[in-house]
C-alpha cells in the first residue's frame, strides 16, 4: 500500500479524544510513508488527520467539491487540493486514488462513504484492504450489526471478515497489509460458480 484514504467526521462538538486519534493516524500513516487521501476539510476528525500527516512531512491530497470549497471549509496546507464536480465525483476519485480505506469515528457522510467502500469490494469491483479505527468503541454497534447480518444470511462471513478493526493505527494497518481478497465469496455473492 502506497495510499490510504481516510473518511471522518468534519464535526467540531466531538470529544477531545477523537481529535486526538485522528491526528494520530495521520502521523503513523506519514510516518510510514503512506499518502493520506480525504475530503478535503479543516474541521473536525478530518482536519485533524491532515494535520498530523503535515506535521511530520506526509503527503496529503484533499478531494473536495465546490460548495465546500471554502476559506471556512477547506484545508488551505495541503499538499494537493482537487476539487470534484459532486459528491459521486469525489468518492470515485478519492477510490483512485487510494490503496487502501480507513474509516474513523463520523456520520452519515463517512458511513455512506464506508459503506459503498465496503459494497464494491463485495461485488468485485477493488481489491482493496477496508478498515475501522474503533476509538473509544465508536464501531462497537456497527460490529455487532455486520455480524447480526451475518448470522441473518445477508452477509457472507468472508466480507464481514474483510473489514478489519483495530483501536490503534498500527494494528490496524498490520491487519490492512496482510489483506487477502475474498474471491471465492464474491464469485459465490455473484453466483458466478
Amino acid at each position: 500500500m502506497k495510499s490510504i484514504c481516510v473518511y471522518c467526521g468534519s464535526s467540531d462538538l466531538v470529544h477531545a479524544d477523537y481529535k486526538t486519534a485522528a491526528f494520530q493516524l495521520g502521523v503513523t500513516l506519514a510516518q510510514k510513508g503512506l499518502r493520506l487521501v480525504y475530503g478535503g476539510g479543516k474541521t473536525g476528525l478530518m482536519g485533524e488527520v491532515a494535520n498530523g500527516a503535515l506535521s511530520v512531512g506526509g503527503e496529503v491530497v484533499g478531494i473536495i467539491i465546490p460548495s465546500m470549497n471554502t476559506p471556512a471549509l477547506a484545508h488551505a496546507g495541503l499538499s494537493r487540493l482537487d476539487v470534484a464536480p459532486d459528491m459521486h465525483g469525489r468518492k470515485a476519485r478519492m477510490h483512485e486514488l487510494a490503496d487502501g480505506y480507513i474509516a474513523l469515528p463520523g456520520g452519515f457522510g463517512t458511513w455512506d462513504e464506508l459503506f459503498e467502500t465496503i459494497t464494491w469490494a463485495q461485488t468485485g469491483a477493488h481489491e482493496k484492504p477496508v478498515g475501522l479505527l474503533n476509538v473509544k468503541k465508536y464501531y462497537d454497534p456497527l460490529l455487532t450489526a455486520m455480524d447480526y447480518a451475518v448470522a441473518e444470511g445477508f452477509v457472507f462471513s468472508e466480507h464481514r471478515k474483510s473489514v478489519f478493526s483495530e483501536s490503534t493505527p498500527e494494528e490496524l494497518l498490520e491487519k490492512m497489509t496482510k489483506y487477502e481478497h475474498p474471491h471465492e465469496a464474491v464469485k459465490r455473492w455473484l453466483k458466478e460458480d
